[in-house]
């Protein structure tokens, strides 16, 4: 007996431990980065330097393009991406509405406007048909992004475009590791922005790049991110004679940091690896989402191979509950996934602003969501999501 004079209770049931929560997206880091980061600490130097420069020239090798202009990020590489083309007030500029708004937000920098076109459903990215639905006497250039890691068929725009006359640049934040006719993504671009934000499938923390084959967009490019400076920083410190720098035009402050550039030169090293794994888990997805009615996952266009930067499904209209009660009972399950890319011109930033009827972009907007897909992820995790979509589903 107790001291209270009572048996001993038998142990309280304990519920399981629950299982860790699944994030959507993990970047792939580990000791390499680690010690290349400490590495440029231990240097001395942390500015814009000599790792950003191997950076450049590795970047642009991988995705054949002669130059690589290493920036803060691919929203400020569109942005000087517009300034090389020229493009300011009086200007359009085509871009698709389903896109993150950093896309038309870069227009708007340059006082030029942007003009929304829809997409098409297999892909989310635009066609030379969703552009001349659109483009007018005023359309100077044609933004075309390759959506979540889906190659947009550049082949054909480009064609396109110089029929019509009007630029190509190449939004491809979310582009690295993915093909277009067995060649990268960027490659033969008039202008290409990329991205190395921790959602996308290579990081440096924050960074973007610029690449071009076009050497003195190059030069001008890289004066614009310094401030417009005749000489860079790094040049003038390894000069052994005073250099006294002249600012030539009214520049920025777009700088990438070594630090962030040592990072870089591991992630690019590990590329091959990370697009493989994703592809492989993007297959067992689909054949795992086979059994699932009313969801159709995101896959490899005809004309070339994603990176499956993000994994997107497409509800059918008649799914059992909708794209945003999905979301929450996939919350509550521990389970991090996101809504499907947004439709900019719905936006508030962008109330006013008008556009024409974009059906597909509001379909794909409203009624997809992006899985969980990192290069970690285990099959049981993998399992955990599709039985609560198969559940949701009647299945």
């Amino acid at each position: 007996m107790s001291a209270q004079g009572l048996a001993p209770q038998d142990p309280v049931p304990q519920d399981p431990v629950p299982p860790a929560r699944i994030p959507v997206m993990m970047p792939w880091l580990g000791e390499e980065e680690a010690e290349a980061a400490a590495g440029a600490v231990l240097s001395g130097w942390v500015a814009q330097g000599p790792r950003v420069a191997a950076f450049e020239q590795a970047f642009a090798e991988r995705v054949g393009a002669e130059h690589g202009i290493a920036l803060s990020s691919c929203t400020t590489s569109l942005h000087l991406a517009l300034i090389a083309l020229d493009l300011g007030p009086g200007d359009e500029v085509v871009v698709p509405s389903l896109s993150f708004i950093a896309t038309a937000n870069a227009v708007r920098y340059v006082g030029a406007r942007p003009v929304f076109a829809d997409v098409e459903e297999a892909t989310g990215n635009l066609t030379p048909a969703t552009v001349d639905a659109v483009r007018t006497r005023r359309t100077k250039a044609v933004l075309a992004v390759h959506q979540g890691g889906v190659p947009a068929d550049v082949h054909a725009l480009r064609a396109a475009c110089a029929d019509w006359d009007l630029a190509l640049v190449e939004d491809a934040a979310c582009g690295i590791g993915a093909t277009v006719g067995g060649k990268s993504v960027g490659h033969g671009a008039l202008l290409a922005a990329w991205s190395f934000h921790p959602r996308k499938v290579i990081t440096t923390g924050e960074g973007g790049m610029l690449t071009t084959d076009d050497a003195r967009w190059a030069e001008r490019l890289r004066r614009l991110r310094e401030h417009g400076m005749n000489v860079s920083a790094a040049q003038r410190h390894a000069s052994a004679e005073p250099i006294v720098e002249s600012y030539l035009e009214v520049g920025y402050n777009y700088r990438m940091t070594d630090i962030q550039a040592a990072v870089g030169l591991v992630q690019l090293g590990k590329l091959d690896a990370i697009v493989s794994r994703r592809r492989a888990l993007a297959a067992r997805y689909a054949q795992l989402l086979r059994e699932v009615p009313g969801v159709r996952p995101v896959r490899d266009p005809a004309h070339g191979q994603g990176n499956f930067q993000s994994y997107w499904v497409l509800l059918s209209r008649d799914f059992p509950v909708g794209r945003d009660e999905l979301l929450a009972v996939l919350g509550a399950a521990g389970i991090s996934a996101r809504r499907g890319i947004m439709a900019s011109h719905l936006e508030p930033a962008y109330a006013g602003h008008g556009a024409a009827p974009l059906p597909v972009t509001e379909r794909i907007s409203r009624d997809s969501l992006i899985l969980p897909l990192f290069h970690t992820m285990t099959e049981a995790q993998q399992d955990r999501v599709v039985a609560v979509l198969r559940d949701q589903a009647g299945g």
